[in-house]
């Protein structure tokens, strides 16, 4: 029988900074947990402003999807959190550059805060 739930941890992505798991897979679909701007090699917070931070939670994304076998041109469903809704635009550039055709459905929410100072979170869901 196959297990119902299966963690997934990526060695090309920053280590979680709390008690929870880069993803975890359930049947055909993978739920990655959100990703914060922070450098794999480093552990710090990259610089810039929101569209830099952007880039790199993405990047973080598609190493845990491919961590799980799958890439993120696979998401489903995406959710945007950031701390200053002002930079939309540019981050929705960014965003726009990872999803080229036939984009996931998507949320954007304005935080009042985020983890380590961070500008800009992502979190998906993936088919695999």
């Amino acid at each position: 029988m196959a297990r119902e739930r299966e963690i997934v941890n990526a060695g090309a992505a920053p280590p979680a900074i709390g008690p929870y798991s880069h993803a975890v897979r359930a049947g055909d679909l993978l739920f990655c947990s959100g990703q914060i701007p922070l450098d794999p090699q480093t552990g710090a917070l990259v610089g810039g402003g929101a569209a830099e931070q952007a880039r790199r939670c993405l990047e973080n994304l598609r190493a845990v999807c491919e961590a799980a076998g799958t890439t993120l041109a696979r998401a489903l469903r995406v959710t945007v959190y950031m701390t200053d809704l002002a930079a939309f635009a540019e981050v929705n550039d960014v965003y726009g550059s990872f999803f080229v055709e036939d984009p996931p459905a998507r949320v954007t929410v304005g935080v009042a805060q985020l983890p380590r100072g961070a500008y800009v979170e992502i979190d998906a869901i993936v088919a695999l």
